[in-house]
């Protein structure tokens, strides 16, 4: 290969790894901006919340009509329209006058986010084959890892030196140099032959999605019997019928149904699906327990975060070395089980205070799924053609980033109601309960209290058992995922690259 053509084919994978950067900044930065915004701007709870779940809503709702456009439009197209309509949303945010205001725009942010990636991943579908597509992806891992270990602290740090916008221009800037390196790296494509977007299809499928992620984000807040709940489930089961119906007849369907007729590209949805549960819930709930319940500093909870995601900038480069060894789906199972054993310690020593207590358990956390996070990408685009790359990464990223917004309500919801079912055991029934619990659950232990005067020490035992308990629910979910892993990929090598 010509010097130039290798400098141009560093320089599309350093772009990909750049849009990949991107994406989990924006998901761990503005959790740490959220009591900046609140002291600036003042803006309600809810409206606060919906500055993290907007993000995660619009995201995940688009990313399978954006992987589908990458294969109508061109990948590099569909790339730069993307990070430009991400680093307007961006520059938007940081000149905002209100948290509502913000919450738009993330939406909106999202939508360019979950283009570019998709653009990104087939993108480098056609420029590898088998060990070298494992090593890319494997890096592509690496660099999100980078950004879920180092962004809060990232952010942390720049609110010392500046103002929260700061962190806005940070994240613009870094998209704008993903675009130039986009416009000098990758080749334009020519859109299919005819190809046109199924949009019955997609509206369909994105609006299902919307309705499925908003009715659980809502549940903790309003109760999983509450209309505000019930109603938008109810019409997302209606739609994802509809979209079943609609993809069954269309001559270019968005999604193939016949896909998931294959164990091997079932098997690669679980495993996208698999850390929001075992890794997400984490990053998001675990700074609330140490800093609102424990009483841990900010920057001391910054760093136990770290021993939690840093093992993803090393671990994910291993688990490809490993695949000389080992089957994909071997090594997947196996990192889930050690999460399970992790999950379980990190129960155990929860709340003594000691941060290398906390340190060891979330350190193999981080080790267990850092194998499946090095090695999903590469099966996700292994498992069908290279033609139909965009639609595969846009299913499969469909299923991580819609999965993270649903894992964190139903933990959330789960927490809620452990630790109201043990209020409900020793305080009266015409209590506000609920709302305290809700309160609680978020690690907001001042406001949990003013609900219930003269319980605090009430409120903090039933938190702490209730986490305890989470952490065992999930440690028992990584055993079944690993189980149902090695019972779906038990054929993978006759499977693979097989339509």
């Amino acid at each position: 290969m010509p010097s130039s053509s290798k400098l141009m084919l560093t320089l599309q994978v350093l772009a990909a790894c750049l849009t990949g950067l991107l994406i989990p900044l924006c998901f761990t930065g503005p959790a740490v901006v959220l009591p900046a915004l609140s002291a600036e701007l003042h803006g309600s709870a809810s409206a606060l919340n919906w500055v993290i779940n907007a993000y995660i809503l619009s995201y995940g709702s688009a990313m399978m009509v954006a992987g589908s456009l990458t294969d109508v439009l061109g990948r590099r197209r569909v790339w730069l329209s993307g990070l430009a309509l991400f680093c307007v949303a961006t520059l938007a945010i940081a000149w905002a006058p209100t948290v509502a205001w913000i919450a738009v725009l993330r939406g909106v942010q999202g939508l360019g986010g979950a283009a570019a990636f998709a653009a990104a991943m087939s993108s480098l579908a056609p420029l590898f084959r088998g060990a070298a597509r494992n090593r890319v992806m494997s890096l592509l891992g690496t660099t999100f890892g980078l950004g879920l270990a180092f962004g809060p602290l990232a952010a942390g740090a720049m609110l010392e030196l500046a103002r929260w916008p700061a962190i806005f221009y940070a994240t613009a800037l870094l998209g704008a140099i993903g675009a130039l390196l986009v416009a000098a790296s990758v080749p334009a494509d020519a859109p299919q032959a005819g190809g046109r977007l199924d949009w019955p299809g997609a509206i369909s499928f994105s609006a299902a999605l919307a309705l499925l992620t908003v009715g659980t984000l809502l549940a903790p807040e309003h109760g999983w019997r509450s209309a505000a709940v019930l109603l938008p489930l109810a019409l997302a089961a209606l739609l994802f019928w509809s979209f079943i119906v609609i993809e069954g007849k269309a001559r270019q369907a968005m999604l193939d149904l016949r896909l998931f007729r294959q164990r091997r590209f079932v098997g690669v949805q679980v495993l996208a699906a698999s850390p929001a549960f075992l890794f997400i819930v984490l990053i998001v709930m675990l700074p609330g327990r140490f800093i609102g319940i424990d009483g841990v500093s900010a920057l001391a909870a910054g760093r136990l975060m770290i021993a939690l995601a840093a093992p993803l900038l090393v671990v994910p480069v291993l688990a490809a070395l490993l695949l000389r060894w080992f089957k994909a789906g071997t090594l997947c199972a196996a990192g889930l089980l050690l999460v399970a054993v992790a999950l379980a310690w990190l129960a155990q020593v929860l709340g003594t205070g000691s941060g290398a207590a906390l340190a060891w358990p979330l350190l193999l956390v981080g080790i267990g799924i850092g194998l499946p996070w090095g090695l999903m990408d590469g099966m996700a685009l292994s498992a069908v053609e290279t033609q139909r790359a965009g639609m595969a990464t846009g299913i499969f990223n469909t299923v991580r980033i819609s999965a993270d917004g649903v894992a964190l309500a139903v933990a959330g919801a789960v927490l809620a109601g452990l630790i109201g079912a043990a209020l409900a055991r020793q305080l009266p029934a015409g209590l506000p309960l609920l709302a305290a619990a809700s309160r609680a659950a978020l690690g907001d232990l001042q406001q949990a209290a003013q609900l219930l005067p003269g319980h605090q020490a009430l409120l903090r035992a039933s938190y702490d058992d209730a986490f305890r308990h989470l952490l065992r629910l999930l440690a028992g979910l990584a055993v079944a995922l690993a189980a149902l892993l090695l019972y779906l990929f038990r054929k993978e090598a006759a499977q693979a690259s097989r339509p």
